[in-house]
């Protein structure tokens, strides 16, 4: 089954998502990517990007190219847009990684949590049929974690929560409008008389 990679525009089959890293790791053989790659890549205007920069979501790039942990910032919001507001957003990222134009007081790196966001997300059917078991599988997803300070993982466990939430309320919510779309229904107003 085709599973589209988070706040991509590109579809892998769902076991595929066990390699992620490896996946995004071949995309940067080369180096890192220039800005209409990832405008490419996410399906977002290059002027949205260099917003997001200007408004301090993520770092500037280096020498105009970005790398997989600033594209990775791209897709964590990217993916999220359509469901929470951006404040909301930048937000939860801050949470856990403090200034996000700054990457030195992170407490993850945004490769890794989108990898691990990626690995469960491709999961949802799982969560959505047992949302009981999501600590179970965040505790997991998170075991090899290094906590850079104390509490850290425990942020992280309820960001990645939050997220996969919101992610899979814009799957059934998108689900929903494509069932709607089969309906033989007439685009008319009928509360007019």
């Amino acid at each position: 089954m085709a599973f589209l990679i988070p706040g991509t525009v590109r579809r892998i089959s769902q076991p595929e998502a066990e390699h992620i890293a490896d996946i995004f790791g071949s995309m940067f053989l080369a180096g890192d990517l220039a800005l209409r790659q990832v405008a490419d890549l996410t399906g977002l205007e290059p002027y949205a990007i260099q917003n997001w920069v200007k408004r301090g979501f993520l770092s500037p790039p280096q020498r105009k190219r970005y790398s997989m942990n600033q594209v990775c910032r791209i897709l964590n919001i990217n993916m999220l847009r359509t469901v929470l507001p951006m404040e909301t957003i930048c937000g939860l990222l801050s949470y856990i990684n403090g200034h996000l134009d700054d990457t030195s007081d992170d407490t993850i790196r945004d490769t890794d949590l989108y990898f691990i966001f990626v690995k469960l997300a491709a999961g949802v059917g799982k969560v959505v049929q047992h949302p009981d078991e999501l600590d179970h599988w965040l505790v997991e997803a998170l075991k090899d974690y290094q906590e850079p300070i104390s509490g850290a993982k425990e942020r992280i466990k309820q960001v990645l929560k939050i997220m996969l939430t919101a992610w899979a309320a814009a799957q059934l919510r998108q689900h929903a409008e494509n069932m709607v779309e089969q309906l033989p229904i007439k685009k008319e107003n009928h509360y007019e008389k």
